[in-house]
């Protein structure tokens, strides 16, 4: 319970911009904060160049874990449109994803 408190916080951090040295499955923060306009709910954007150049480093299996995590919605994050990112950067998805 605490390491998954503790996972959640640093989550939390890197999405308020507030921990500058986090990383998630190999995405830098400014990897991380490039994305988040497209993951996010009601409206969200294509992926930017940044967004793309930060997946194209990331350990794709590693962010298929999150898909049913509490986590990501509990940021405003849609799961959803998380794991589309990989294949609108011309990504090859990971098989069991």
């Amino acid at each position: 319970m605490a390491r998954t408190l503790v996972l959640w916080a640093l989550i939390m951090a890197a999405f308020l911009g507030k921990y500058d040295g986090l990383s998630l499955c190999n995405i830098n923060q400014e990897g991380l904060v490039a994305c988040k306009p497209a993951v996010t709910k009601p409206n969200p954007i294509d992926p930017s160049a940044d967004c793309c150049q930060a997946l194209n480093g990331a350990n794709l299996t590693c962010l298929c874990s999150y898909r049913s995590s509490p986590f990501l919605p509990a940021l405003g994050i849609d799961p959803d449109l998380c794991m589309a990112l990989p294949a609108k950067c011309d990504l090859q998805t990971p098989a069991n994803c």
